[in-house]
């Protein structure tokens, strides 16, 4: 039922019911709340994450289906009282735009990346994360001057992010070169010779697939990962790179020198694999399909 004015008391505040016809609802679940709220730190209050709880179940109870975006997320929606059967898994995908470029001799990217291996980094600089995790295995690789990391995009640690790279001495080999547009992040990861993803040790973060797994795979190139979980799964399932556990900064520092030492060859071939898996599992078409359907 809605409430509408009536049309026969004109100049009073009568409201009359009148039925409509009710509609299939779909809620698409990005992450779990209120559990991320607390792993990333913006909320300590029990009390606020409490209320959140209490938003979400209602939310979840009010809807016919609910798409998971991690087959991680089931049990935690679970427990918030919705049956198994009102849960599908429904993974992001990209634009078309992210897809392999091949960039022309002449390109004002080139000049803006520095010579070496580049492990490129792309999206949001905030706690999730884990730029401690990446500075570290920086340090690490630094007798390896070849080796350049290559960060591309802001957040709220960025600045906290530029001044540890100062004082960390790093700025030979940490390059921050700040927002980019989304449209153009293809021909910035055609400069890449690995693409990083990374996220902070949490249970929470273990359960999730950080959407710029899906935008690495469609441009197919080799890809490290410092993830736990599902995120770890789709890299190593895929053959598109290596996997580190989250916060191990020795083991992200052996995971690149690993595909460093690769031939280019075998380097291509990862991201050609991980190109083939995107169309197999989260083309943007093919899923659209089975949301139709």
């Amino acid at each position: 039922f809605v409430y509408e004015p009536s049309p026969v008391t004109v100049g009073l505040p009568a409201l009359v019911m009148k039925r409509v016809k009710r509609v299939p609802i779909m809620f698409w679940v990005q992450d779990l709340w209120p559990e991320s709220l607390s792993a990333t730190g913006a909320v300590s209050s029990q009390w606020v994450l409490r209320i959140v709880e209490r938003l979400v179940r209602f939310i979840y109870r009010g809807c016919d289906q609910i798409l998971v975006q991690s087959r991680g997320f089931f049990q935690p929606i679970q427990r918030m009282g919705v049956d198994v059967e009102r849960i599908r898994y429904f993974p992001n995908s990209v634009e078309e735009f992210y897809h392999p470029v091949s960039l022309e001799n002449d390109a004002t990217e080139r000049g803006e990346v520095p010579d070496g291996f580049r492990v490129m980094f792309a999206g949001n600089i905030g706690a999730a994360q884990d730029f401690e995790v990446i500075l570290s295995a920086a340090g690490i690789l630094r007798s390896h001057p070849e080796i350049q990391w290559v960060v591309i995009g802001d957040g709220r640690l960025g600045s906290w992010v530029g001044e540890q790279v100062q004082e960390g001495g790093l700025a030979g080999n940490v390059h921050l070169l700040g927002r980019r547009p989304q449209e153009s992040m293809p021909r910035c990861f055609a400069l890449a010779d690995v693409l990083l993803v990374t996220l902070r040790k949490d249970p929470i973060f273990a359960l999730t697939i950080p959407s710029k797994l899906q935008s690495y795979l469609a441009c197919g190139k080799p890809i490290v990962a410092a993830l736990d979980g599902e995120g770890a799964r789709v890299v190593v399932e895929s053959g598109a790179g290596r996997s580190a556990p989250s916060g191990d900064a020795n083991a992200l520092a052996d995971a690149i020198m690993e595909i460093y030492r690769l031939p280019k060859h075998e380097r291509a071939a990862m991201g050609l694999r991980g190109r083939q898996y995107y169309q197999t599992h989260f083309n943007r078409e093919r899923l659209l399909d089975i949301l139709e359907t």
